[in-house]
């Protein structure tokens, strides 16, 4: 396939398990992000404070931005975006946190090698 026949677009699916080690500063830094967003109404501040106040899934939801991600990146600009997050239970040596079969079968049928 040449350059020209492919698209200019690219999915790129990043999954991330983060332990957190202290809620409250994970909080603290939501409410400050916030806190410094000019152009929010009034009843999207205060429903965004009791959200990242009540979980902190949500509080690292909202300060976590896929953009930061790839602002420095040569040659590519943020078309779409989303993302959530939910508290787990995790655990690193169970086997269920092993990469997804699907995902590295259909890359392995990509690449010629399934």
């Amino acid at each position: 396939m040449s350059t020209e026949e492919t698209s200019r677009f690219v999915r790129l699916r990043v999954e991330l398990v983060l332990e957190v080690e202290d809620a409250d500063a994970v909080t603290k830094a939501a409410l400050r992000r916030i806190a410094g967003e000019q152009d929010m109404p009034d009843d999207e501040r205060a429903h965004a404070e009791g959200a990242v106040t009540e979980d902190t899934a949500e509080a690292l939801a909202y300060l976590v931005d896929p953009f930061d991600l790839v602002r420095e990146v040569p040659g590519v600009e943020l078309a779409q975006a989303s993302w959530s997050s939910e508290p787990i239970d995790y655990d690193p040596d169970s086997p269920d946190w092993d990469l997804d079969d699907d995902d590295v079968r259909e890359d392995d049928e990509e690449d010629g090698v399934g």
